[in-house]
């Protein structure tokens, strides 16, 4: 059996210790990972950690199918929660990683920080316990405990519930972070170290004979296979345009789509191709570099076929974009639209998309997390747009010639 990490609240540690478990395990036996929710980040740090490719599994935006689909294969996995065990979307929680847990009858082992309490871990063990008998909960991880007094205090507390390990207050593996979540895998030149320093911690302070039994998930019935936006496409691919969904993908190509790769960053032309994907990331942080790239960005000027931007990609198909030090750096000029993070604000939040027009036609489940501020955003939108509620949302993103993009990122077909 697989089995879930999760947490009563978001901050208690549920990452390092996942990543340190797969490193752990992944020195004995062949390990995945895979992440709950919209998340670019944690899920390369997992394929660090065990050497396997890492997929996200999303209760909200994702059918039952498609995530047992995903989810199956012989090889055992460790799905990392997000936020709180039962912490979804409104109005009704959908996408917590409790859906998870009931979607794939996996057990769930939580992640307890204790650096707080003593003798209350146990009301607080027992509430999520006894909260919904379809969650089964195998065990806790205590977590930043203080001392060998301190543990002793919470085991005596939690009396009969399963103790999996108890992991002491390491503040060297506490992560950079900037904006969106943390820095990614491939700019940590300390990444070997660090993974190496959590399976470390992990091995010596969990019994991992205590976890629940590892084995594969069974096969499932393969989803329809999705119709590509185009035969040929070429995908932005390096530090500034890294949030590209792997399933999404793995879809194009399963249906026959022929996939290229090339880096904005090194000036790359973008190979000839029917669709030109820009996908998010922080092109932000490179802004400056982007725009002296003129290789990469006339061969979008100069395209003939579909382009089409998500997020970062989007704000590249646009004007200007501003830095956060109020820097302004011209972009590819296809879209009438001038973004900016001087002035930061969040945009966090599901999607439903609809788009009659452009290479993603159809209806679709998608997320929004930024905190660019847009200045100026002129012509045909691109989707209509609910939010999770199904409250109606102003139109989101432009389309010009051929064109187009949003701040949303896909997940898959509604």
């Amino acid at each position: 059996m697989s089995f879930i990490i999760s947490a009563p609240a978001s901050g208690s540690g549920k990452t390092t210790i996942t990543l340190g478990l797969l490193r752990a395990l992944s020195r004995k036996m062949a390990i995945r990972g895979a992440k709950s929710g919209p998340d670019y980040i944690d899920p390369r740090f997992h394929e660090a950690a065990c050497g396997q490719p890492c997929l996200n599994l999303d209760a909200w935006a994702m059918t039952p199918a498609r995530i047992k689909s995903l989810a199956a294969g012989p090889t055992p996995l460790i799905i990392e929660g997000a936020m709180g065990l039962f912490d979804g979307a409104p109005p009704l929680g959908k996408g917590a990683t409790a859906d998870l847990a009931r979607i794939l009858n996996l057990p769930v082992v939580l992640v307890i920080d204790t650096a707080r309490m003593a003798g209350s871990v146990a009301p607080l063990a027992k509430g999520f316990i006894n909260h919904d008998p379809r969650v089964k909960i195998a065990g806790v991880i205590l977590n930043n405990v203080g001392s060998a007094r301190h543990e002793t205090m919470l085991r005596q507390a939690l009396g009969d519930i399963p103790v999996i390990g108890a992991v002491p207050r390491t503040a060297t593996l506490n992560q950079p972070s900037r904006h969106l979540g943390l820095v990614q895998a491939q700019e940590r030149h300390d990444l070997t170290a660090f993974l190496d320093q959590a399976g470390d911690l992990i091995e010596n302070t969990l019994d991992l004979n205590a976890l629940p039994a590892l084995h594969g998930l069974p096969a499932t019935e393969t989803p329809t296979k999705r119709q590509p936006p185009a035969q040929s496409i070429a995908i932005a691919q390096d530090a500034a345009f890294a949030f590209a969904y792997p399933h999404f993908l793995g879809d194009w190509q399963k249906a026959g789509a022929e996939i290229s790769t090339f880096s904005p960053l090194n000036n790359d032309a973008a190979p000839k191709a029917d669709l030109i994907y820009l996908p998010g990331g922080y092109p932000e942080l490179y802004a400056g570099q982007l725009a002296a790239n003129n290789v990469f960005l006339n061969s979008l000027r100069n395209s003939s076929g579909q382009i089409y931007g998500e997020c970062g990609g989007y704000m590249t198909l646009g004007e200007s974009l501003t830095d956060a030090d109020g820097k302004t750096h011209k972009m590819a000029g296809l879209l009438e639209l001038e973004t900016s993070f001087a002035k930061r604000k969040l945009h966090l939040g599901y999607r439903h998309l609809h788009a009659d027009q452009g290479p993603m036609q159809g209806r679709w489940t998608g997320h929004e997390f930024h905190y660019a501020t847009t200045i100026r955003a002129e012509g045909a939108p691109l989707f209509a747009a609910r939010d999770a509620t199904g409250s109606t949302l102003p139109a989101m993103g432009l389309i010009r010639d051929n064109a187009s993009g949003s701040f949303a990122h896909i997940i898959d077909q509604a």
